[in-house]
């Protein structure tokens, strides 16, 4: 199988697991949501242990792990509140930033440069951006900055905006662990992890409770189905391509999302939501390439 069918493959199940998330989980708090996805993902990951053998890790893989671990886990708590609180339409769109992001955690952590046509990227993902919130500006059609502003307005826009900003610094911290652990390896230890601080973290607020978590079982269980299908498919074509060509296909899951939102959640403004999209998607593929 190519790598442009399983990074598809990955957009795909990324985009399907929030809508689960969505549709079925949305009276849980954000907190258990992130303790749900993270948990499905580690249990189902967990046979690979038996598959892949443990390498040899020297300290600075643990040094990178104890910084991306926290910041995992805020990008998802966020994440979860963002599609919690916010239409699809209007929170998913906005991971499309993350290389715009990558363009200074790259700089920093891996000394990456900025090409002419990732320039002309930034512009086009802006340009959806704007795009997208322009059915949101009452009153202010004449002001080229009302559209940001509705961002401002929306919590689910802001709070993925933020959450784009967090997995630019971890999409760095992958890579440079990714020097010292096979992706498979990696995949399944990590979210494994992730998994049990998560736990310990949420459940110290009230949010761990097996009752409320397992209210409904089997939305859990296609969520971590799809979830790990995600991790699966991202790991092995990164394995066959470029990290930056894998990630700019895999945004196309939010044009997966908008499509759920209309289909599911009768969200309004597929058109322009789906141009809007389109130029975030774009933009991402001028910035990776």
């Amino acid at each position: 199988m190519s790598w442009l069918v399983l990074s598809l493959c990955s957009a795909f199940c990324l985009a399907t697991a929030d809508t689960v998330t969505k549709r079925y989980l949305s009276a849980c708090r954000a907190g258990e949501m992130t303790i749900i996805r993270f948990g499905s993902i580690g249990v189902l990951l967990l046979p690979l242990w038996f598959v892949e053998p443990w390498p040899k890790l020297p300290q600075v893989f643990w040094g990178l792990l104890v910084i991306a671990v926290p910041i995992e886990i805020l990008a998802m708590w966020l994440y979860m509140k963002a599609i919690r609180v916010s239409p699809l339409s209007h929170t998913l769109p906005y991971l499309a930033f993350t290389p715009v992001f990558n363009i200074l955690t790259g700089y920093l952590g891996l000394g990456e440069t900025v090409s002419p046509a990732g320039l002309a990227g930034i512009l086009l993902v802006v340009s959806g951006a704007w795009l997208l919130n322009q059915g949101k500006s009452a009153g202010g059609a004449g002001n080229l900055l009302t559209p940001f502003r509705a961002i401002v307005r929306e919590e689910g826009s802001r709070l993925m905006l933020i959450t784009a900003a967090l997995y630019s610094v971890n999409s760095v911290l992958g890579k440079a662990m990714l020097a010292y652990a096979p992706p498979l390896f990696l995949g399944s230890f990590y979210f494994l992890l992730i998994g049990v601080v998560a736990w310990f973290t949420f459940a110290r607020k009230g949010d761990g409770s097996w009752q409320s978590i397992c209210r409904h079982p089997w939305a859990i269980l296609f969520v971590g189905i799809f979830m790990a299908a995600m991790v699966l498919t991202h790991f092995y074509a990164v394995i066959l391509v470029e990290v930056a060509y894998m990630v700019a296909v895999k945004r196309t899951s939010l044009l997966f999302g908008i499509l759920y939102g209309a289909w599911l959640f009768n969200e309004k403004g597929l058109a322009r939501h789906l141009v809007a999209g389109a130029l975030m998607v774009a933009g991402v593929f001028l910035i990776a390439g």
